[in-house]
């Protein structure tokens, strides 16, 4: 439920189109719905500037497929789960066969109206292929917010050269989500190159003494290079959302 929706139903009851019951009936999901297992927040765009987001992991797929029932029946906005299992999309799909499944990620997308892109981008970069699951989340959280992105993908230190080539599309961006796993050099490298907020995403990439992420985390926070931020292991979405507040300032 956003602002121009709350505009609406205000407007046709000043006007006497609608009822003051009527209008207490379609507001009264407005702080939240109870649905027994999830109290959904219809609240949060208000607050916030955008939507809930479902976390689907630990979820059960009828679970998700309620909520997501629910907000389609009280808002028109844009929506999004991550960490979605191809279970839990098909079960969403049964009743929104427009939703747009990404197993590479595990997020879905539902676009319910149009999207309207900032002129500037944010750019998403990888150190490995391997770190792409990660990049793709924070990119479609990115997108879905209103933003337009630019990624950058398999540029890590262990052949520098190759983000040498891409020193131009890095200091376009008005900030950058640099993505890591290993020991996580990278964002300190490209925050040595630009002049723009890093917000650097550790993941669980690596062999057995990367501790499923944590000495990628611990690198970067302990980055000689000034300028980053650091979210939580694997956390692309956690990434594109600070990234999508700082876009639009």
């Amino acid at each position: 439920m956003n602002k121009e929706y709350i505009d609406k139903i205000l407007s046709q009851l000043k006007n006497g189109e609608i009822e003051v019951s009527q209008a207490s009936e379609l507001l009264k999901t407005l702080p939240y719905a109870e649905l027994g297992y999830a109290k959904v927040d219809h609240h949060r765009t208000l607050r916030r500037g955008y939507p809930e987001v479902i976390f689907g992991a630990g979820k059960t797929p009828e679970h998700i497929k309620g909520i997501v029932a629910n907000m389609l029946n009280t808002t028109d906005s844009n929506i999004l789960v991550t960490r979605c299992s191809k279970e839990a999309s098909e079960q969403v799909l049964s009743i929104c066969p427009t939703a747009e499944y990404h197993p590479l990620s595990k997020a879905l997308v539902i676009k319910q109206k149009e999207i309207t892109k900032t002129e500037s981008y944010i750019a998403v970069v990888t150190a490995g292929t391997s770190d792409i699951p990660i990049a793709e989340e924070a990119q479609i959280t990115a997108e879905i917010f209103g933003n337009k992105v630019e990624t950058i993908f398999d540029v890590g230190v262990a052949g520098i050269h190759r983000l040498y080539d891409q020193v131009d599309k890095l200091r376009g961006a008005k900030v950058l989500i640099v993505i890591a796993g290993m020991e996580g050099a990278l964002p300190s490298v490209v925050g040595g190159l630009v002049d723009k907020p890093i917000i650097a995403v550790p993941t669980s990439v690596g062999y057995g003494a990367a501790f499923g992420g944590i000495a990628a985390l611990l690198g970067m926070l302990t980055s000689c290079t000034s300028g980053i931020s650091v979210v939580n292991i694997d956390n692309g979405f956690g990434a594109a959302y600070q990234a999508s507040l700082i876009n639009q300032l």
